[in-house]
């Protein structure tokens, strides 16, 4: 680059002196020289270097700058049409220039609003994509409800079945307790009569006698015709109220399997509703009857307490365990038994829960709130 440039001063030297000695033309060749200069990639400010440089060689000559030649104003005139192609490509790079920041500009607000669009856009795909994560979840979650639906129904069938085994065990029951007892009874009572119609002969004591038996055996079908109608809905439950109820159940069986039962009750029980009380001696009602069933126990006791707001009901005995889970489980069972206990808890808002472990008996324990649901009067 410097002896390029060096090449050109002398060059320009040469041109200079030519023409500030002659009449030549000067715009032609002052403006080739200028855009030899732009070419070989100088500006103005080199050229006016070359021109300086110039000049300071020709002052040597003592009649250079005589203002009578006139070589000095042929000089300028040859600097000036020099400059004219680098002005010129100056003013073009300056309107280059500024269509470049105006070009320049144009991009950056161009580029600002892309970088918007893209934030945009990035929100959008994120919204997109938390979309499909929610239709994903809500799919998955449907299919969850479906399935706990099919389980749901596979389950209602279940104890819908066991509901009609349950019904007709008990219609089995009743009709073996009425032949058993009450049938043999009436038919012994028959027999007693047609005796009494045949022995008008025999003596007054006699006769005594088989009328006694005879009342003895009225009085036994009454009774147990008694205690069917308690079993299948207890008229004291409805007039006297749950613990009356209890205690006239838990004597009766008490009486019949052997048992000693204790009764402690709470007597704010009563002020429950009607079908929570009915719910609470079903409870009761089911548990002493398994107890007496399976339980080989000795000792029952029932106790009913009141537990912040809600009354709770523990039957608790010294008998055999058994595995809760299952039995609750077990998909055979020809009675509603625990699922029944549960079930009719459940339904009036509140919880059932059965602990049986070994040499500690079995726990069933029934909580029921007083004011949760719809209480039947």
């Amino acid at each position: 680059m410097k002896n390029e440039r060096t090449d050109l001063s002398s060059k320009y030297l040469r041109a200079l002196r030519t023409h500030v000695g002659g009449a030549f033309p000067v715009g032609d060749s002052a403006q080739k020289f200028g855009r030899a200069v732009l070419a070989s990639g100088f500006i103005s400010r080199d050229l006016a270097l070359m021109h300086e440089e110039a000049l300071v060689a020709l002052a040597e000559n003592p009649d250079f700058a005589t203002r009578e030649n006139g070589r000095i104003k042929r000089a300028g005139h040859f600097f000036t049409q020099a400059l004219i192609p680098l002005e010129a490509a100056q003013r073009a790079t300056r309107v280059t220039n500024r269509l470049l920041h105006q070009t320049n500009a144009t991009l950056r607000l161009q580029a600002a609003a892309l970088a918007r669009a893209n934030v945009r856009l990035k929100g959008e795909i994120a919204r997109r994509k938390a979309a499909e994560v929610a239709i994903l979840s809500g799919k998955e979650q449907y299919k969850k409800l479906l399935a706990e639906s099919q389980i749901m129904q596979v389950k209602l069938r279940e104890v819908t079945r066991q509901i009609i085994s349950a019904q007709e065990e008990e219609r089995k029951e009743i009709s073996r307790e009425l032949h058993d007892e009450v049938v043999q009874t009436l038919v012994g009572i028959n027999v007693q009569l047609s005796a009494l119609s045949k022995g008008a002969s025999v003596g007054l004591n006699t006769l005594k006698a088989k009328i006694a038996r005879t009342q003895r055996l009225v009085e036994n079908s009454v009774t147990a015709v008694h205690r069917f109608a308690r079993e299948l809905r207890p008229v004291v439950l409805d007039h006297l109220g749950l613990i009356p109820a209890l205690h006239a159940y838990s004597k009766s069986l008490a009486a019949r399997k052997k048992i000693n039962i204790r009764l402690t009750a709470f007597g704010g029980v009563e002020a429950l509703g009607n079908a929570k009380r009915t719910v609470l001696y079903r409870v009761a009602q089911e548990a002493l009857t398994n107890v007496a069933r399976h339980a080989q126990a000795t000792q029952v006791s029932v106790s009913i307490s009141d537990n912040d707001g809600a009354i709770r009901m523990e039957i608790t005995d010294n008998g055999k365990s058994f595995q809760v889970e299952k039995t609750l489980l077990a998909r055979n069972n020809k009675r509603l038994g625990l699922v029944g206990m549960k079930e009719r808890v459940e339904m009036v808002g509140g919880t059932l829960t059965i602990e049986s472990a070994p040499d500690k008996g079995t726990t069933v324990r029934a909580e029921i709130p007083f004011n949760t649901g719809r209480t039947t009067k």
